[in-house]
């Protein structure tokens, strides 16, 4: 698609010098084919039927909502049925609107220039579903064939054209969601998501490739809801060309891909799951994109969108470019696909990829492979108050969105707001829970007694940011092996240990996350090429630990004491955490109106009868939760559902309990008050 097509007739469009007057023209002018217009915008012949914008298309600004005036949209002009185009190529020489209607002919479809670097032009004809491409000529002559930055739709990959659509036919129906959301304080809410690779978790048996996003919307609410968790995360659903990529190398920010459907059929699934009282959060990455032709890579012909420097500009993981965000229309651009999300989609939350990767000039990059900031050091200030102004605004114009960091380090204040320095994200995912828990339950029960401070050590830091608790894709593929496959002992003490993972992930302040088949414990490592292996839910362990999880989000809904004070100190209290020869742990939820619930964690094989835990409240405590149940693949050792209390002080506490605790378990109890 980049050979250089044949030279048009006529004269060639120049933009616009940054130092002309010329003021710009309200609207875009109607372009006859095969016409070259001048490089001053013509005074328009017709209003626009319906403007998106008071904005005029010429203007680059920082306009929130860019994806109003840039882009193809739909209007009539002098009763002619068209489509205005508008795209930024400061630095080319001319462009033009490739599409079937025009054989694909560079020349046919004129734009014209602006001394803002827009241009613009209405083509006649075109419809919605109509593909289409920019033909741009860059100073040295040649001719790169370009999706839309700001398309709405794009072609079913291998195919790259975007693909002219109308957004404004869709009618939601979830406005109590939408409004329920609007007045929530999610913090002090449960929060359990269930991340999902669209591709890879349901496959059809028709011969088709992929289901569609209408029947995995009823597919997986049902499943999502079966097992009670409160939000779907979805890995990136933005257009990408490369499978392999998992969706993380995105070259439409305004398009969800077409593997599933059309984007009315993608507003379809999160309608679905809102009135179904499930959220839908996506994966967002503003922090790099791929080198692919027909994508934001040197868009006219130069470091439009990246850096032109690779000490800047390259991202040395994952072979992709970085973004300038030293340019304010690159920042519009990353703000107006995220408020795109939000708005025209519904979305209740972005989860913002490689955060790290943004923050840090030596991310990744050994000395002399990068370039620090004006002050000598590694921090990137463009980044940084990037993501401090789209926080602030987001959270300002859509109450009850949320915005996660999948950040890595420990740069302060990453979910703190920005009036106090904060970077303005509500919620930060806990790398290092999910590192330290790993490695802690992989080693054998025998050696766990010497490593109690892989567990502890999260005291130091859990209130430091408002967390959420993954356990992500990153932790089943790349070699790793599944979760399950990680555990230590045969297999009945490899269920046991996901079913004390997943409890003790449960009861620890934080919010939660799951990625898919982890929940009935998939042996195989994650592949996005292959779908879940659902048969493992006819075995009885399987089941049994799948049952289990949904036994979790029903407590963690249920009970306050274990999701309200997530985010504040009061909400947890160790009873004991120095058991290190037994390996045993207690502790402490509290709701803000003083429900508790004790939790005891026994990480060995070992059973233990009469075991003294301190309590605060004298009466009979209810067993809400044994992972060591029958029914969930347990051995059934336990407390026979209550235990009253003894009139004997324990770990500084007035009463206690004489527990039986059962082997690689977690045991929650809460006192039975009358109601």
């Amino acid at each position: 698609m980049t050979a250089k097509p044949p030279t048009p007739t006529g004269t060639a469009p120049q933009a616009m010098s940054q130092k002309q007057n010329t003021a710009p023209s309200q609207t875009a002018p109607i372009l006859q084919r095969a016409s070259a217009p001048q490089a001053t915008p013509a005074k328009p012949t017709a209003p626009l039927t319906q403007p998106l914008s008071t904005e005029p298309v010429t203007r680059v600004s920082q306009s929130p909502e860019r994806y109003h005036w840039l882009g193809a949209h739909l209007e009539t002009r002098d009763n002619v049925e068209g489509a205005r185009f508008a795209v930024w190529a400061p630095n080319a020489t001319e462009v033009s609107v490739l599409t079937d209607g025009n054989g694909w002919q560079h020349g046919a479809d004129w734009l014209t220039g602006s001394d803002s670097g827009v241009w613009t032009g209405f083509v006649p004809g075109v419809t919605h579903g109509t593909s289409y491409k920019y033909g741009i000529r860059t100073k040295h002559g040649e001719v790169l064939h370009k999706a839309d930055p700001f398309a709405f739709y794009a072609e079913h990959p291998p195919a790259t054209a975007s693909i002219v659509y109308d957004l404004d036919q869709y009618q939601w129906a979830d406005d109590a969601w939408m409004e329920k959301r609007s007045k929530s304080e999610w913090l002090r809410e449960p929060m359990s998501i269930y991340e999902v690779h669209l591709p890879s978790w349901k496959r059809p048996w028709d011969g088709r490739r992929y289901h569609g996003y209408r029947e995995l919307a009823a597919m997986l609410v049902e499943h999502v809801k079966s097992l009670g968790f409160t939000h779907i995360e979805l890995m990136p659903i933005t257009e990408f060309p490369y499978d392999g990529s998992w969706g993380y190398q995105v070259t439409s920010y305004f398009a969800p891909t077409s593997r599933f459907g059309e984007p009315d059929d993608f507003r379809y699934f999160v309608d679905y799951c809102h009135q179904n009282g499930i959220g839908v959060i996506i994966d967002w990455v503003p922090a790099h994109f791929p080198y692919d032709a027909h994508g934001l890579a040197r868009f006219d012909g130069t470091g439009l969108y990246e850096h032109d420097d690779p000490k800047q500009g390259f991202h040395p993981d994952w072979k992709t470019h970085i973004f300038n965000y030293g340019r304010h229309e690159v920042r519009d651009f990353l703000h107006a696909s995220a408020r795109f999300w939000l708005k025209e989609y519904h979305i209740d939350g972005l989860r913002v990829d490689a955060v790290a990767s943004m923050l840090y000039l030596d991310y990744s990059r050994n000395d002399g492979e990068w370039v620090p900031n004006c002050f000598g050091g590694n921090e990137n200030f463009e980044a940084i108050n990037f993501m401090k102004e789209m926080n602030t605004h987001l959270h300002a114009d859509f109450p009850g969105a949320i915005t996660f960091a999948e950040e890595s380090t420990s740069f302060g204040g990453v979910s703190r707001p920005v009036y106090t320095g904060g970077l303005g994200f509500g919620i930060k995912w806990d790398m290092g829970w999910m590192h330290d828990t790993l490695e802690y339950m992989k080693r054998d029960p025998i050696h766990r007694k010497y490593h109690q401070n892989e567990l502890t050590f999260r005291s130091v830091y859990a209130y430091s940011e408002n967390f959420v608790l993954p356990l992500s894709h990153d932790e089943v593929v790349h070699g790793k092996g599944s979760l399950i496959s990680r555990m230590p002992g045969d297999d009945w003490q490899k269920f046991a240990n996901m079913r004390l993972l997943f409890g003790y992930q449960y009861a620890v302040p934080g919010k939660k996350l799951m990625f898919m088949g982890c929940e009935f414990g998939q042996w195989s490592e994650w592949k996005y090429e292959e779908q879940l292996d659902w048969a493992l839910q006819e075995h009885r362990l399987h089941s049994g630990l799948q049952r289990f999880v949904g036994d979790l989000n029903r407590l963690h809904k249920d009970y306050p004491a274990l999701h309200e004070l997530d985010c504040d100190p009061a909400g947890f209290s160790w009873i004991a955490a120095d058991d290190a020869a037994k390996s045993i742990y207690t502790f402490c939820r509290t709701s803000s109106d003083g429900q508790q619930v004790v939790v005891v964690v026994n990480f060995t094989p070992s059973t233990h009868a009469d075991y003294r835990v301190g309590v605060p409240e004298k009466g009979a405590y209810v067993e809400i939760l044994n992972s060591d149940a029958e029914v969930y693949g347990g051995s059934n050792f336990g407390n026979l559902g209550a235990k009253d209390t003894i009139d004997q002080e324990s770990h500084g506490r007035p009463y206690s309990l004489e527990l039986n605790i059962p082997p690689l378990a977690i045991m929650m109890l809460t006192l039975d008050k009358p109601t």
